[in-house]
């Protein structure tokens, strides 16, 4: 039987590690006005330099967690504008940073879609989002997918932990709902980013 899903939807929150209680609170950061990549609502996202930018440049990236909407003031209208992403390039009002709202709990949990179909001795590996982050023009959500074929014990950004509870996930087949957790997270690893330097 083939899966509902037939593309991926990036990263959604779901639980904490360990059931403990999840907020799925946010953290407020800045996108650079005017900054040339598309971040989609689901897309996993660092910190460099103070800015929000992507984290799907590579599966090895390091990330603070994933982007859920962006605030601005429109630079035509004048008026607060909510945006479920990042359409590029955007210089708001008296050319100020755009808020990016980040799940940035680094034992927040993620569903997101596997690529391929992949046997249960996969989890417990590491994998990636897609490299090209790529997504919906109208609903700003992610089409991004977890990359099983790219697995490593522990190089890449998340860490498979178990199938989603999901009654019609076919876990013989692409595009399966699976639980992640954080690997590489920016602020865990103690990763430095351009002018910033994590204890």
């Amino acid at each position: 039987m083939a899966n509902r899903n037939t593309s991926g939807f990036g990263l959604i929150a779901a639980g904490t590690v360990g059931s403990t209680p999840a907020t799925q609170g946010q953290g407020k950061y800045y996108i650079d006005a005017g900054a040339t990549v598309d971040l989609f609502q689901g897309t996993a996202v660092n910190s460099t330099a103070g800015y929000i930018i992507t984290a799907q440049a590579a599966i090895t990236n390091t990330c603070i967690g994933v982007l859920n909407g962006i605030f601005y003031n429109a630079a035509t209208t004048l008026k607060p504008t909510w945006a479920n992403w990042y359409n590029q390039p955007i210089t708001p009002a008296n050319s100020e940073d755009i808020t990016a709202f980040v799940i940035d709990n680094p034992f927040q949990l993620f569903v997101g879609s596997l690529l391929t179909t992949g046997a249960q001795a996969v989890y417990g590996y590491t994998v990636g989002l897609t490299v090209t982050a790529a997504g919906s023009e109208t609903s700003g959500q992610s089409s991004s997918t977890l990359t099983e074929t790219s697995k490593n014990a522990t190089n890449n950004q998340w860490r498979l932990v178990r199938t989603a509870e999901d009654p019609e996930n076919d876990q013989n087949a692409a595009y399966r709902s699976v639980v992640v957790a954080h690997n590489l997270n920016q602020y865990i690893r103690g990763t430095a980013s351009a002018g910033v330097t994590w204890q």
